[in-house]
Order: C-alpha cells, then sequence, then structure tokens
C-alpha cells in the first residue's frame, strides 16, 4: 500500500484502498459499485471488467457509506489530501525526529492521512496491520499516533503507556469527557480533531480550523446549526455506477450532516449528526448528547443510542451500554435514575440493551447500522 501510494503521488494510477479482511461478496459489491480497472491482492494483479476512469486529478478514492449502507466513492485529489496532510503538520509543529504509527487501517482517511504525512516527511511509518492493546504497545517507536474514541478507551483499559507518544489525534467519532479526562490523567496528550473523508481527513483540531480552512454554522436557534466547510481540503465528488454526484457544495462550501455551534471562545463544538436526531413524542432529540452522558455514569464504560419505530412515540430511545463491569451492569431504572438531573425528560431512554462489546467497522468506529438491526429486532 505505501509503495502503491507513492506511486499515485507521482502521477501514477488513482487508488481505492479496501480493506483485506473483507468478505468476498462485499468486495464483489464494491468493486461492481466502485468500478476500478485493477484489483491488486496478495501480490497478483487482475484486470477488471466494467472499469470507469477518474480524471487525472484523482489520486485516491475511499470506500465509504452512509446511514443506509449504500457505498460511495469519495474521489480525493493530490491536492487536497496534501494540503490537511500539511496543515495538520504545521498545527502540530513538526520535528525532524518524528514518525507516525499506523494502526488505522488505510482503506479510511485517517489510516491513509498518517501514511501522507509520512510520506511528506519522508520518514517510514510504523506499521501495525491489525490493532490490539498487546500489538500497539510492542510496536517500534514512535511520536505521533492517531486513533478512534474507542482504541483510546481499549489501550487504557489494557494500561498501555500512552504517554510514549509526543501527540495523539483523536477522531472518527465524538470523544466522551470522561475518556479524555481519563486519558489526559494517565499522560496521554490528545488533540482532537473533526472531519470527514469528504474533507481528506481532520480539518478542525481541538475546535480550531487549520489553516485555510473556514468552518460557519447554519444557525437553527440558539446558536446551533448545520456545520459548513469551506477549504483546499474538500473532496472532488462521489463516485457512484450512475457516475459522479457533487457533494452538497454551494459557492465553495460543504455542507455537511453534522450539527454544531461556535462557542464564545471561537471554537466548534460538533453536537452530533443530523441523522442522528429522532423524533421521539415530537420532540427532537440529539442522541449523541444523550450517549455522552451516559459515559458519565462509573458503570458505562462505552455507549450509543439508537430510535426504534414505534406506533405511539414514532420513535423509542434505546440506550446500548457496555457495562465497566460485566456482572455490575446498571439497568434501566438506575440509567434514568442517573440522567434525571442532567437530561430532558425526552432524553431518558425507554429501553436499555447490555452488550459484552460494541460491534466495530473496520476502521474502528462503531457499526451503527449493526446495532440499528440488533435494536430493531
Amino acid at each position: 500500500m505505501v509503495d502503491a501510494l507513492r506511486m499515485a503521488w507521482d502521477d501514477g494510477p488513482a487508488l481505492l484502498p479496501l480493506s483485506p479482511s473483507l468478505p468476498e461478496r462485499e468486495l464483489a459489491r464494491l468493486l461492481h459499485e466502485l468500478r476500478p480497472a485493477t484489483l491488486m491482492r496478495s501480490g497478483a494483479t487482475t484486470a477488471l471488467d466494467g472499469a470507469r476512469p477518474v480524471d487525472p486529478e484523482v489520486a485516491i478514492v475511499i470506500a465509504t457509506s452512509g446511514s443506509t449502507g449504500a457505498p460511495r466513492g469519495v474521489e480525493l485529489t493530490r491536492t487536497a489530501l496534501e494540503a490537511s496532510a500539511r496543515a495538520g503538520l504545521a498545527r502540530l509543529g513538526e520535528a525532524p525526529e518524528d514518525r507516525w504509527l499506523c494502526c488505522l487501517p488505510a482503506s479510511s482517511v485517517g489510516g491513509l492521512q498518517v501514511l501522507i504525512r509520512s510520506l511528506l516527511k519522508d520518514t517510514p511509518p510504523v506499521l501495525v496491520p491489525r490493532f490490539t492493546p498487546a500489538a500497539l504497545a510492542s510496536a517500534e517507536p514512535a511520536t505521533h499516533v492517531a486513533l478512534v474514541p474507542t482504541m483510546l478507551s481499549r489501550l487504557l483499559d489494557a494500561g498501555v503507556d500512552l504517554s510514549r507518544f509526543r501527540r495523539i489525534l483523536l477522531g472518527g467519532a465524538p470523544a466522551p469527557t470522561p475518556l479524555l479526562t481519563r486519558a489526559r490523567s494517565a499522560g496521554a496528550r490528545i488533540t482532537v480533531t473533526y472531519g470527514m473523508t469528504e474533507t481528506a481527513g481532520g480539518c478542525v483540531y481541538d475546535g480550531q480550523p487549520l489553516d485555510g480552512v473556514e468552518v460557519e454554522v447554519d444557525g437553527e436557534g440558539e446558536g446551533a446549526g448545520r456545520i459548513r466547510i469551506r477549504g483546499p481540503v474538500l473532496c472532488r465528488g462521489y463516485r457512484t455506477p450512475d457516475g459522479r454526484v457533487r457533494p452538497e457544495i454551494r459557492e465553495g462550501w460543504l455542507h455537511t450532516s453534522d450539527l454544531g455551534r461556535i462557542g464564545g471562545d471561537g471554537r466548534l463544538e460538533v453536537l452530533g449528526r443530523r441523522d442522528d436526531v429522532i423524533v421521539t413524542g415530537g420532540v427532537n432529540v440529539a442522541t449523541a448528547r444523550v450517549a455522552a452522558l451516559l459515559t458519565e455514569h462509573p458503570g458505562v464504560a462505552e455507549a450509543e443510542v439508537l430510535g426504534r419505530p414505534d406506533p405511539e412515540w414514532g420513535e423509542l430511545l434505546v440506550a446500548v451500554i457496555v457495562p465497566a463491569q460485566r456482572k455490575a451492569a446498571p439497568d434501566l431504572a438506575a440509567v434514568r435514575g442517573f440522567l434525571a438531573d442532567r437530561a430532558t425528560p425526552p432524553e431518558l431512554p425507554r429501553e436499555l440493551v447490555v452488550l459484552d462489546r460494541l460491534p466495530l467497522l473496520t476502521s474502528g468506529k462503531v457499526d451503527r447500522l449493526a446495532l440499528r438491526e440488533r435494536v430493531r429486532r
């Protein structure tokens, strides 16, 4: 992958990185939907039928999916990827001895950007092909690493020394305040990032846009609204079998599906996705906020909140938790009691699902589609 990335960087073929752990059926579906010309796997190269070329400036196509699970290929130019990587390195402060550890999959924009930063610094990355706390703990020394919150939580649970890193970039999903507090108490130096595949990765660090990036919020009351982003990091568009569809860009602004607000200090606070807002009893509830409150419960290690269709309420609020101790999981009454003075009545869950672990995507993010299937059975 690193060698292929160097070729793409030098005007070679554009890359569509896919996880080697994909089931054959899912691999076939992505190849059919995104129409690459060649498949490289296990040292073998196979020409594919029905290929559709990309424009010359496109260097990378990242397969992603929305809430429906339908695959889309986000087309990223070298200009956008390099603008993101260089602005990130500048914000962190570069040093000659810096070396990045890559434990995110290269099929995700987070893992890809780790490789690009290493390429720009002409420093070989430390590769951890399959993330486990033990694999990261025994890896070669590195100064920087990018993680998603679930990875950070499991590293802390395993007692891995995170102070070895000069900087940890944490993104890909909302980072609960208790997790950040716990990690920083353990000596972790964390920068929380916000961004998406369509912005070539994280473009806001600790609430402040990277140089060259602009962030605004379309007001929808009380300073909160839909986040929009402008700058050189934006993708070119989506690649689908029916032809490229531009993302929702108007006058240079990408209108995201995320809600946020700009605080008095000028920093962006991300409140969650618009499609993660459910309507229960005629009231809008931001599930990310409720999940964050749940993680403040001492008996809850991880939490997600989803909606389940209901003929009376429209949607019922369902809390999915991983208990801090398997034999001491709080019940629904305890959860509602804990939230009673922290949340509004509509934000109190009406059902509780207890799991040993949250299902994860190959990127390390929580697989919310799998959770929805579990909740709606």
